[in-house]
């Protein structure tokens, strides 16, 4: 008896980075040397003085459920962290604990967004962003945009393309792929918009932390009303603790509470006890000379993929990506990818995993590997350009 799943497990695609990580790790298990620049994680371990505070909380035994809000003393540091960073007075009761940014969003989504509706969403763009509102039965309506808006929503694209369905925009700032930001009068500009039309405003802040040569402003300095995700994993480094936060309004705390319990309880209690030693002056030093780093990889690999003949229209300011055009060799982006694997073992990601808007030419370098690797795979893929033949395929 042929088995049926529902609609919406159906409708979610794939990673389709996951073949070409696949492949990546079959030829590693081979022996082959490959250089991984198709995963968006840092390097980095976690700082040890965060892996300290961890063990200390197992050996304390904070190992059972917490409130689903989270504990107080993390919701009261990250409240610390805003007025530190940002001058901000947010109230520790606005702010949920998550499992990881992908639980804020999935509280977002759950919250403001009813079957048949959707937010409005940049393409390109982080694919579980639209794969999230497909699980609450809603939708995202894509928005091709490109070097001209540095890969971001407008308060002029919002105009454009709101209509009877829309009850948002979801923005990254910096974003993913492209690591573009979006500036103070910029996110003013879509508050307004929104606000204009009865529509929310919800800011992917993931990367905050990771800019370069410019700090990024928080939606919550122009906009006390907006929802914003966040997460520990990208400039704190703690990819695999699963923990994020999620501020939102006084008023959609309670309701965003109730989900919570529901959906997941709690964020993982030990993680939560390990974060307290993120804000910590030995672990943001720790982190500030990690984003150093990350600014001289960028700083390497930028103009040097860029003299090999790859586009990269807009400078990143944030995140640790390069969104780079590559129709100037011609052929389908997937398939160069899998070239530049097979035959220089260089994996990064095709634009297919980022949306629809000219994906087939574009592909996203992660510079998550130190100096020497990158100027490795800058001589890989050098090379690997000079067999490259699309109309081969």
């Amino acid at each position: 008896m042929a088995t049926s799943y529902s609609a919406r497990s159906r409708a979610i695609e794939p990673f389709h980075v996951m073949a070409l990580l696949a492949r990546a790790n079959q030829l590693q298990a081979a022996g082959v040397d490959v250089i991984h620049l198709e995963i968006g994680e840092p390097d980095f371990t976690t700082a040890a003085p965060i892996v300290a505070a961890g063990q200390a909380a197992l050996a304390a035994g904070h190992t059972r459920y917490t409130a689903a809000r989270g504990i107080p003393a993390l919701r009261e540091a990250i409240a610390g962290f805003y007025a530190q960073r940002y001058r901000l007075s947010i109230d520790p009761e606005r702010i949920l604990i998550t499992p990881g940014g992908s639980g804020a969003l999935l509280l977002a989504s759950s919250l403001l967004v009813d079957p048949g509706k959707h937010w409005l969403l940049a393409d390109p763009g982080y694919p579980c962003n639209r794969h999230f509102l497909r699980l609450v039965e809603g939708a995202a309506q894509l928005v091709p945009v490109g070097p001209e808006v540095r890969y971001q929503l407008t308060a002029d694209l919002v105009a454009r393309h709101w209509d009877k369905d829309s009850v948002g925009a979801l923005v990254a700032s910096p974003a993913n792929p492209t690591g573009t930001l979006l500036s103070g009068d910029e996110l003013a500009g879509l508050s307004r918009a929104l606000k204009e039309r009865g529509g929310h405003l919800v800011v992917d802040e993931i990367y905050h932390g990771l800019t370069y040569g410019v700090d990024a402003s928080s939606v919550l300095e122009v906009d006390d009303e907006a929802f914003v995700l966040n997460s520990f994993s990208k400039y704190f480094g703690m990819t695999g603790w699963r923990l994020g936060w999620l501020v939102a309004p006084q008023e959609a705390v309670a309701d965003l509470e109730k989900l919570a319990q529901n959906l997941y309880i709690s964020a993982p209690s030990m993680a939560q006890h390990a974060a307290l030693a993120c804000f910590e002056a030995q672990t943001l030093e720790i982190l500030e000379q990690r984003r150093h780093e990350f600014a001289r990889r960028r700083d390497f690999l930028l103009p040097a993929l860029r003299e090999l003949g790859f586009k990269i229209a807009v400078e990143p300011e944030g995140a640790f990506y390069l969104y780079a055009d590559i129709s100037a060799f011609g052929g389908d982006a997937f398939a160069f990818c899998q070239h530049f694997l097979e035959t220089e073992h260089v994996a990064f990601t095709p634009g297919l995993d980022f949306g629809r808007h000219l994906a087939s030419r574009h592909v996203r370098f992660s510079y998550t590997q130190d100096l020497p690797r990158l100027q490795q795979a800058v001589e890989r893929i050098a090379r690997g350009l000079k067999s490259w033949r699309p109309d081969a395929l």
